[in-house]
């Protein structure tokens, strides 16, 4: 351990079990369970989110490393970070602790002759020292502020909130027009200098935004200023808020998103969900819904291997790790009087395909819904628990049952289980089906789909005040008046209104299709 400054030497010793007592604080820190294939530019953007990494040790024979911060105030939000959330790389957790050592001495070791020549690339990055060649020879255009990204493998859609809460992680975010081209969906992205871009680059290429899929390729645009005419889900100038919106439906503010995860009290045992804030090259998996100490603006959300920022993902659509499992939620506060399997079904369906609802026999406040994967099952979670249902919040967690169990044929439970596998109402039949872009939290404003020619306003506005609620705005979209937007006199009120006209028949063979919408009127 020549390559160490030791204190006590402890550590050597602490390699065999998985079980270690805590250390002091320490600038350095003992990462283990790397996977085989681990290169140092991934153990060092483990450490990047939080301050300055300052040397870095691999035993690669060990799966093992020495991660040494600038000061010990990084190594310690780091190392509490992590023991809430803990790191993924190709699917192996990580762990970490303080080590016992106060700081690395390194040699001219091979191995250590390349940790180097990875630090002084990320810091040169960092501190804009390094020329762009010298950084990434793969012949650049040069330092050009916008970066075109292509997203490959697109088995969940990805929009431009995901890419710009990415993608803002490493600096102001100017501009955004996203397109599809070849049947590819892209990107093009103003930052404020070319070395804000060279830095975005060098971390996000080759990540993954959602566990492996929407795969992110990065290159520097030809282009060194951005024209942006609308500000809308296609195209977005910040520094110009005053920009019409154009044919696409106005954007609410950040703000209404993140209130809408700020939903304190979920307890569960999944591992799954990710926080604001994730540091790259890795997934991370944390209790749903859990706010992480020191964290600010946790969201519930998912897994998702990328760079720092891919955290700005899990706040706008949460995709667990394992799509095949925890797809049954347990529900409970239900007001017995009015929640059906009924209403339960049309609320989680704007998440999901629900599979199954089973409300209690003993306990009707109760009830287990299963949807077709973890995934619906997480987004429903996030986007729904504490919301109000009938006057009571709603509280929900992921179950340890993997099924609802129908009842065994002559041992009726008085249509409190409900299958609704067949059900042609599904709206997520299809891998990647565009209404996953289309999830929004719940809102006063709801969006309205598949109106026939002849039903005009006053006949909407009357059908959703028929409940008693209170209807304060209606538009029709300009380009199609197919659709519209209505707006409630409260969030409980679009809830109870989306649930009782969502499929409503309004003649001509026409079902109106109800959502949340993310705009004002």
């Amino acid at each position: 351990w020549s390559l160490l400054t030791p204190t006590n030497g402890n550590d050597s010793k602490k390699f065999k079990g998985d079980i270690r007592s805590p250390c002091a604080p320490s600038r350095v820190i003992h990462v283990r369970k790397l996977p085989n294939d681990i290169n140092e530019a991934e153990v060092i953007s483990l450490g990047l989110p939080f301050g300055k990494v300052t040397n870095l040790l691999m035993l690669k024979g060990k799966n093992q490393a020495f991660l040494e911060m600038n000061t010990e105030e990084a190594a310690q939000t780091m190392v509490t970070y992590y023991s809430s959330v803990t790191p993924v790389i190709r699917n192996h957790p990580i762990f970490m602790q303080y080590s016992n050592h106060k700081e690395l001495k390194t040699d001219n070791s091979p191995n250590q002759v390349r940790a180097q020549a990875a630090l002084q690339a990320v810091n040169a990055v960092q501190t804009g020292s390094m020329t762009l060649g010298a950084v990434d020879p793969s012949g650049l255009t040069g330092p050009s502020p916008v970066l075109r990204v292509i997203v490959e493998n697109l088995f969940y859609p990805v929009t431009l909130d995901v890419l710009h809460q990415i993608f803002s992680k490493f600096g102001t975010v100017l501009k955004v027009i996203t397109f599809t081209k070849n049947n590819q969906f892209q990107a093009l992205l103003q930052f404020v200098d070319g070395l804000t871009a060279q830095h975005a680059k060098l971390a996000l290429d080759g990540q993954n935004i959602y566990n492996g899929c929407c795969t992110l390729r990065i290159s520097f645009s030809k282009l060194t200023s951005l024209n942006v005419k609308y500000n809308n889900d296609k195209s977005r100038d910040y520094t110009r808020p005053d920009l019409p919106t154009g044919d696409s439906q106005p954007t609410i503010e950040h703000h209404a998103l993140a209130a809408a995860f700020a939903t304190p009290g979920i307890i569960s045992a999944s591992p799954y969900a990710g926080a604001h804030a994730f540091p790259p090259a890795f997934a991370i998996q944390q209790a749903a819904g859990l706010t992480i100490p020191g964290v600010p603006g946790t969201f519930a959300s998912l897994a998702i291997p990328g760079a720092a920022a891919a955290a700005a993902a899990a706040s706008r659509l949460g995709f667990p790790v394992f799509p095949g499992t925890h797809c049954v939620m347990l529900v409970s506060n239900l007001n017995p009087e009015v929640s059906s399997s009924q209403s339960l079904t049309d609320l989680e369906s704007v998440y999901g395909d629900v599979l199954r609802v089973k409300i209690m026999f003993n306990k009707k406040e109760n009830a287990l819904i299963q949807m077709s994967d973890g995934t619906q099952a997480q987004l429903a979670m996030s986007h729904l628990n504490g919301q109000k249902l009938y006057g009571r919040p709603l509280r929900i967690t992921l179950s340890k049952h993997t099924t609802v169990q129908m009842p065994r044929e002559g041992h009726e439970d008085q249509g409190l289980t409900k299958d609704y596998s067949s059900s042609p109402l599904h709206r997520f039949k299809k891998p990647g089906s565009k209404n996953y872009s289309n999830i929004f939290p719940p809102s006063s404003t709801l969006h309205l789909s598949n109106i026939p020619p002849l039903v005009v306003e006053d006949d909407l506005k009357m059908l959703f005040a028929s409940n008693g609620a209170l209807v304060k705005n209606f538009k029709f979209f300009q380009k199609d008046r197919k659709m519209a937007l209505i707006q409630m006199g409260s969030v409980e009120e679009a809830i109870e209104s989306l649930i009782q006209f969502h499929n409503h028949d309004l003649g001509e063979n026409h079902h109106l299709r109800v959502s949340f919408s993310k705009s004002i009127i």
